[in-house]
């Protein structure tokens, strides 16, 4: 079957998809997985992005968190870009940051969500959460990870 002749899933069943997969999931605060996913998607959408990119949003972690595997994403009604997005966005173990940003940056569509999950994993308030080595540490990655992609951290200093 084509690509353009398969019926893809719609945004609320792809939300749904990954809300399921990391369901049992909390982010470094102990807060629900599935928020970041929401706030990166609807960082996509405040964007400007497509519904290829708010469906990768949705996905963006779900592959490299264990949460659905790369023949789940091979075999999903998803178009070809949304599927291109999320293996862009997928970390590879001991893959060094620059080899990552240069794969999102050589992949249509891949920067701006991106983009979304820096400004919700960089928000202030989500950092003030964390431990002062953990927000430490984490601060530094995502202004190096900014900084890679040529990206303007978003919301200024956090002091």
């Amino acid at each position: 079957m084509t690509e353009t002749s398969r019926t893809h899933l719609s945004l609320a069943d792809v939300e749904a998809i990954a809300r399921a997969a990391h369901a049992t999931q909390t982010d470094k605060a102990g807060r629900p997985y599935a928020e970041h996913l929401r706030a990166v998607a609807e960082g996509v959408r405040t964007r400007h992005g497509d519904d290829a990119q708010i469906a990768a949003a949705w996905l963006h972690d779900a592959v490299e968190d264990d949460a659905l595997s790369d023949q789940w994403l091979e075999e999903a009604a998803l178009s070809h870009r949304t599927k291109d997005i999320v293996r862009a966005l997928t970390k590879r173990p001991g893959e060094p940051p620059e080899a990552y940003a240069a794969r999102i940056l050589a992949t249509p569509g891949a920067l701006l969500v991106k983009q979304a999950d820096l400004a919700h994993n960089a928000d202030p308030k989500r950092l003030a959460a964390l431990d002062e080595p953990t927000r430490k540490r984490l601060t530094e990655k995502y202004v190096r990870m900014h900084a890679l992609l040529g990206l303007v951290a978003e919301g200024g200093s956090s002091s």
